[in-house]
């Protein structure tokens, strides 16, 4: 945790943008894998981290943002739980440690909200994602759980979205943290593929990183053959000479703050002649779109720069034709790039998705429906605090090529010949944390090799 005034602190905050009523706050419980006692690894609540810091299950915040009072609710372990779990703080003891004096049962919240409701003041909640906490709020005020996104409070989000939002000093440092964590797993996976090895020994060994640094995984690990199919879980393949590897895969700290890259490497000491072009491809559109960042800037010119920068490294090598800036603007570029060029980045590895990406990352404007823009996470202006990925890429997707060249779409801008003998190749991509800064941009922890020269010197020395 922080020192227990940075939450006192974003709470203070938090009741000056919320105009009246009581706030609440569900923190996750534990969920079963098969059985009642035999759970996924915990993982507390974002937004409750963010105000409360409390890294423990079946919890709730509460905040009177009129009178100022803060309660923290839930039940002290008993000695049947203590036998099988060791000594655990009391309630008290664990409110106390993010400043709040005010503890009760889970059976008096229930009581209190009943009351609060029947005096007719607002109670506002996040959109909360997890079955068991919409039944929670179910029990408590009488929501439904398909209604649960419906009825959530708009005002909350956007105040919980503008502290956020903006990244403190030591927010930086803990992110700095898992970023760098996340290098030293792509390191370890550029010096120990091999051909012949299966996927899955790999992705053993970035979650064996992960947890020796006392983290997790920031989400499940992307290691594969196959870079074409963009959120790749499967690790049952075998590495291949001649084929490309792509990890994505990311670190989180134990205080919850994430780390996100990717990186594409030869499963042999060098890419091929047409490995390389394609790769080049990617690399100098997300260069581009790195020089681009800077507050004030629309990350969404960004992307259509970097949309640019594929189409016109694609037409030098002969898959595309026509107008470049015409074939960006139908969407033609989404046949190599269909999707978005990176996303904000915190307590969550795509920050805050389940408040709303048209609040998080757009300001309330209305996103794009076109296939390919429609997954961009990000198109606001960037301003200094932001946290945020860049993550062109190039891919070649049989169903899609399939698909268009079927359906005849785009034929003034993609040469659908070409684009056939590539069917096999796969896809690549490179991707990397920043920190906007009051006059540009900083890379956050350690660079990875990402040039050509760089990966094949990498590739060369493991061998």
């Amino acid at each position: 945790m922080f020192s227990k005034e940075t939450y006192i602190k974003r709470r203070q905050q938090l009741k000056q943008d919320v105009d009246k009523g009581l706030v609440i706050f569900v923190g996750n419980s534990e969920s079963p894998m098969n059985y009642a006692d035999n759970t996924f690894r915990y993982r507390q609540d974002s937004s409750f981290l963010y105000f409360f810091g409390l890294n423990h299950p079946d919890l709730v915040g509460v905040i009177d943002v009129e009178s100022g009072e803060e309660w923290m609710y839930g039940d002290d372990y008993t000695i049947d739980h203590i036998v099988w779990m060791g000594n655990q703080p009391t309630i008290r003891e664990r409110a106390g440690e993010c400043g709040i004096t005010n503890t009760k049962t889970l059976t008096q919240l229930a009581e209190d909200l009943k009351q609060v409701q029947a005096m007719g003041r607002p109670v506002h909640f996040l959109p909360v994602y997890r079955g068991e906490s919409k039944i929670r709020l179910f029990e408590w005020l009488g929501v439904l759980p398909a209604e649960v996104k419906e009825k959530a409070s708009l005002e909350l989000v956007k105040a919980v979205i503008k502290q956020r939002n903006y990244k403190s000093n030591e927010e930086i440092v803990e992110i700095e943290k898992a970023v760098n964590t996340t290098v030293e797993m792509h390191l370890a996976a550029m010096r120990m593929a091999r051909p012949g090895m299966l996927e899955a020994e790999i992705a053993a060994e970035m979650e064996r990183i992960a947890m020796s640094k006392d983290g997790y995984i920031s989400f499940p690990v992307i290691a594969t053959i196959n870079g074409q199919t963009l959120h790749n879980h499967y690790h049952g393949n075998r590495l291949e000479e001649g084929r490309m590897f792509l990890l994505d895969a990311g670190a989180e700290t134990s205080m919850g703050y994430a780390g996100d890259m990717s990186s594409t490497f030869p499963v042999g000491k060098t890419f091929t002649t047409r490995q390389k072009e394609i790769y080049q491809v990617a690399l100098n559109s997300h260069e581009k779109a790195i020089s681009m960042m800077k507050p004030g800037v629309a990350f969404k010119e960004v992307y259509f720069e970097s949309a640019r920068e594929v189409m016109r490294g694609m037409k030098e090598l002969g898959f595309v034709k026509g107008d470049i800036d015409e074939g960006v603007a139908a969407g033609a570029h989404a046949m190599f790039f269909p999707c978005g060029l990176g996303h904000m980045m915190g307590l969550d590895v795509h920050d805050m998705e389940d408040l709303g990406e048209q609040y998080v990352g757009y300001a309330n404007e209305a996103k794009s429906t076109q296939f390919g823009l429609k997954s961009l996470r990000l198109g606001r202006k960037l301003e200094p605090g932001f946290v945020l990925t860049i993550e062109p890429g190039v891919y070649f997707i049989p169903q899609l090529i399939d698909l268009w060249k079927s359906e005849k779409r785009f034929t003034d801008f993609l040469n659908y010949d070409k684009i056939e003998q590539y069917k096999d190749f796969g896809g690549c991509r490179n991707e990397e944390d920043f920190l906007i800064t009051a006059d540009g941009y900083r890379l956050l922890g350690q660079p990875l090799p990402k040039t050509i020269a760089d990966v094949e010197r990498e590739r060369l020395n493991a061998f």
